[in-house]
């Protein structure tokens, strides 16, 4: 297999989160957007919650309008969400789950749910690129091949909370697990010609296992780059995770 440079995606929700603790007109969606594409971004990623805590509508109507690079909707498979994505033709469609009273999305998308409403889902695949966030699990895979989404992006929630506790010296065999996980439903994916992403709770210090499973063309990461631009600037942030993972 060709070793390519994985692409970064860059989740801009929490600019907005700050924006929404005051209503205020700042921090800007838009500046940020520029500033990771000079990063080194090479995605733009926005989660429209049903709930509006923190991307409104028109920051995806300014981001599709102004964004050199692509733009990402991460998306509940509701009526409502399909409507706007296909009215406003993002890049691509992440469809994930979503619970009003989670703090951020706790676990991938039960793929048999979208059977429910398959006539929806041909109208979004008709028009968009539609990837599935899931847990790294094969059956899960198997759903995405029958389904005929074009990609995958495992949910690596999991596998960072083992990361976290293998840094305090406890339940090593739990990181390894997790790594193995993501290594066999990468490989299984990548054999069905499924694209292969990853995303959730990714920083600086974790995301070096993954960048060794081949079958990964891109990584999602929003929080961690978000607090670290904090410190020393979102554009440094982004170009400071780009230049890691490439490496």
């Amino acid at each position: 297999m060709a070793l390519k440079p994985i692409r970064l995606g860059v989740n801009i929700d929490h600019v907005a989160t700050l924006r929404q603790v005051r209503k205020a007109r700042y921090p800007d969606i838009v500046e940020a957007m520029h500033l990771c594409e000079r990063g080194g971004a090479d995605q733009i990623t926005v989660h429209l919650r049903e709930d509006r805590r923190h991307i409104q509508d028109v920051d995806v109507e300014r981001l599709l309008e102004c964004c050199l690079l692509p733009v990402n909707l991460e998306m509940a498979f509701t009526e409502e969400m399909i409507e706007k994505a296909l009215e406003w033709r993002p890049h691509s469609v992440t469809l994930v789950p979503e619970r009003r009273e989670e703090m951020t999305t706790e676990s991938g998308l039960d793929l048999s749910s979208l059977r429910k409403n398959l006539p929806a889902l041909s109208r979004l695949r008709g028009k968009l690129r539609v990837v599935g966030f899931i847990d790294p699990d094969l059956s899960q895979v198997s759903l995405a091949r029958e389904l005929n989404l074009d990609g995958v992006e495992f949910h690596t929630g999991p596998f960072s909370e083992a990361f976290e506790l293998s840094l305090r010296g406890r339940e090593r065999n739990a990181l390894h697990h997790q790594i193995q996980r993501l290594i066999e439903a990468s490989r299984a994916a990548h054999s069905e010609k499924i694209e292969v992403k990853a995303g959730h709770g990714l920083t600086i210090q974790n995301v070096s296992h993954l960048c060794e499973i081949l079958e990964i063309t891109e990584f999602n990461i929003g929080h961690s780059i978000v607090a670290r631009s904090l410190l020393m600037g979102l554009e440094s942030a982004v170009r400071e995770m780009k230049t890691h993972i490439q490496r």
